[in-house]
Order: C-alpha cells, then sequence, then structure tokens
C-alpha cells in the first residue's frame, strides 16, 4: 500500500471518524427519503473538509489532493450521496475558481464556499453535451458590461442547493470547443431558474437537476479567464474531479468488502461459515486485491498531481479502474448475501445501486479509456 505521511493519516482518521460516527448512521433513510444533508454539509465545512484546496487565507484548510482523496474515500465508506457532495464543492465548484479565477473572483466565492455558506455546483452537461463536451449549445452572447446566456444543462449535482454555478456557453455555436467561455453565475440572478430534479437510481440524498438560463446576464467580471478558453477550464476541471470519484468508488468498495467479509465468517450452510467454502474465499480475495490496485492508482495520481507531474491519463486510469472495482465489489457483496443482497433491508443492495453511476459521472469508462489510449499511443 502507498506509505501515507503522518499527516495524511491524521487526516484519514478525522474523516473515517466523523464518517462513521455521524454520517453512516442515516445513511438508509436518506437514501429512502431523497434528503439533502444539509446539516452534515456545514459539519463538513466546520471540519475544513468543503475548503480542502482552499487556501487558509481565504477560508479554506490549504491542504493538498492527496488529504481530500484520502477524506473522501472515508466519507463515501459512510454515504457515497454525502460523498459527492463533498466532491463537486471541492473538485468542480472550488477548484476551477482557485486554479483560473482573479484576486476579485477567489475573494467574493471561495471564503464562502470553504464555510459552506454558499454551495457550489458545476454545469457542462446539456441534452447533447454529454461525453462530447465540446458540443455546447448554450449560447453566450456578448452585450454592454457582459454576456447573456440561453440554453440548459443537465445532471447538475447540487443544483437545486447551489448558489454558485461554474457554468459554460458558447460564443460561436459552429466552432465547437473553441467558443466555448466559462463563467461563474449567482443562482439567485434574473433569468436563471432550477428545472427537473431527476429521480435516481443511487446516491440519492444528493439533488441532480436541470438549470434553465433564459436571459441571464452575467457581468464581464464574472467570467473565468479568457473569451473563448472555457473548454481548456472545463478538461482541466475534469481531470482534478476524476480522481474525487475514484475516491468516492474506493469508498464504496471498501464498505462492500467489508459488509461481505462480516456476513460470510456469520452465515453457515452445510455446517461451516460460508467464508470456509473456496468459492466465497475466492470472491472475497478479488474483491480486496482489486481495492487495494485501485487504491494505489488513485493515491499515485493525486500524489503525481499534487507534485505537479499527474497528466490526463493518469486521472483517468484512477477513475476507470476504481469506478468498475466498485461495481465488481457491489455486485460480488449482492451474489455472497444471497437473496437477502437482493432487499432494502440490507445495505449491499444500496451500495449496488450507488456505485452504478461511478462508471458514468465525470466521463464514462469508455471516454477515460479514449484517453488513456490516446496519451499512450501519441
Amino acid at each position: 500500500m502507498y506509505e501515507l505521511s503522518e499527516d495524511h493519516l491524521q487526516i484519514r482518521d478525522m474523516a473515517r471518524d466523523f464518517a462513521r460516527a455521524e454520517i453512516l448512521p442515516g445513511a438508509a433513510e436518506r437514501d429512502r427519503s431523497h434528503t439533502f444533508p444539509a446539516e452534515l454539509v456545514a459539519k463538513l465545512a466546520e471540519l475544513g473538509l468543503l475548503g480542502v484546496f482552499i487556501p487558509e487565507e481565504l477560508g479554506g484548510a490549504g491542504l493538498d489532493l492527496l488529504s481530500y482523496v484520502v477524506a473522501l474515500e472515508e466519507v463515501s465508506y459512510a454515504d457515497a450521496g454525502v460523498g459527492v457532495v463533498m466532491s463537486v464543492q471541492n473538485s468542480l465548484a472550488s477548484w476551477p475558481i482557485l486554479a483560473f479565477g482573479n484576486d476579485a473572483q477567489k475573494a467574493k466565492y471561495l471564503p464562502k464556499m470553504a464555510s459552506g455558506e454558499w454551495i457550489g455546483c458545476y454545469a457542462l452537461t446539456e441534452p447533447g453535451a454529454g461525453s462530447d463536451a465540446g458540443s455546447q449549445s448554450t449560447r453566450a452572447t456578448k452585450v454592454d458590461g457582459g454576456y447573456r446566456l440561453d440554453g440548459s444543462k443537465l445532471w447538475i449535482t447540487n443544483g437545486p442547493q447551489a448558489k454558485v454555478v461554474v457554468t459554460y456557453a458558447n460564443l460561436d455555436v459552429a466552432s465547437k470547443h473553441k467558443g466555448v467561455c466559462a463563467f461563474i453565475l449567482e443562482s439567485d440572478w434574473d433569468g436563471f431558474s432550477v428545472g427537473k430534479v431527476e429521480e435516481k437510481m443511487g446516491i440519492r440524498c444528493s439533488s441532480t437537476s436541470e438549470l434553465v438560463y433564459e436571459g441571464l446576464f452575467v457581468p464581464e467580471e464574472n467570467r473565468l479567464i479568457g473569451e473563448r478558453e472555457g473548454f481548456k477550464v472545463a478538461m482541466a476541471t475534469l481531470d482534478g474531479g476524476r480522481i474525487g470519484i475514484a475516491a468516492q468508488a474506493l469508498g464504496i468498495a471498501q464498505r462492500c468488502l467489508d459488509l461481505a467479509v462480516a456476513y460470510a465468517n456469520e452465515r453457515q450452510t452445510f455446517g461451516k461459515p460460508i467464508a470456509k467454502h473456496q468459492a466465497i474465499q475466492w470472491k472475497i480475495a478479488d474483491m480486496r486485491t482489486r481495492i487495494e490496485a485501485a487504491r494505489l492508482l488513485t493515491y499515485r495520481a493525486a500524489a503525481m498531481k499534487d507534485a505537479g507531474q499527474a497528466g490526463s491519463a493518469e486521472c483517468s486510469m484512477a477513475k476507470l479502474y476504481a469506478s468498475e472495482t466498485a461495481n465488481f465489489c457491489a455486485y460480488e457483496a449482492v451474489q455472497i448475501y444471497g437473496g437477502l443482497g437482493y432487499s432494502q433491508e440490507y445495505e449491499v443492495e444500496r451500495l449496488y445501486r450507488d456505485a452504478r453511476i461511478t462508471t458514468i459521472y465525470e466521463g464514462t469508462s469508455e471516454i477515460q479509456r479514449m484517453v488513456i489510449a490516446k496519451h499512450t499511443l501519441g
């Protein structure tokens, strides 16, 4: 296993203690009721876990990406829905402002995001622009003092709760990614509205919605970096976000393994615990091996990115393998539980549903393979 420093171990243990004491007990009820975890989000902010990357002078924890990964894994172990709220706030909403914003933008938005006063979201996906992120059809029209935005975004995590929206629109749809601009919006501006709220298979305590822009005026000072440079912001943000989803997937996978081990040692068939049967032992062995490999890929990508070395391929490999491992482990955990695993009375049923999204959002497994192949083949 990658050897964590003492500081990283302390962060992991702090997040683990909080997650298992306060997040895990209510996970099943939040899943049933689809209740956004507002109180838990506030507590995450108190622990510094909503502003992990944000410098201390701007109200954040000023920590590195590996710190974020080990904390997010623990939060997602308890409830992947809470984990994705934390992931979006850090990786997708705060990070692009920190990386590409000017001093005024950072001073205005980042302290309130670190404190949890303002929730953020990342609005890129559209009806015709999911994996093909360059095909942004939301229109940005230049007007006096800024831009007018018209269009809609889909599948936006934290959409109904967000005050701050990092979003994208195209000055020239025909030019595809070469016309894309990045903007910081505020949800109480005229012309902004929340559309359909999705009923999802899993991670159901996190809210996912459509966002609608109808003649939404955005001041010029709320454009991120230069005009037509938005696609660069989008792709750089997704690289870091993919490491976050890898961490979320690790949490799900580890929880599946722990539950499967406990059940295998308890459940008896043919006069002995099912853990004594080779068929079950092989499942457990495969689950553990894949989790350890996924963790190494994820920690390595985070450590390399902290050192300024990691690129898109490392981020994609971590996300691809960890997300597919989460789905593998969820499948095997349900199989080990047998018929009970198919019942909503048991946690592995929820984990099976939660795991499924990890191979889809922030780039499908197919997209990750394309990225890895491109960087391998040259």
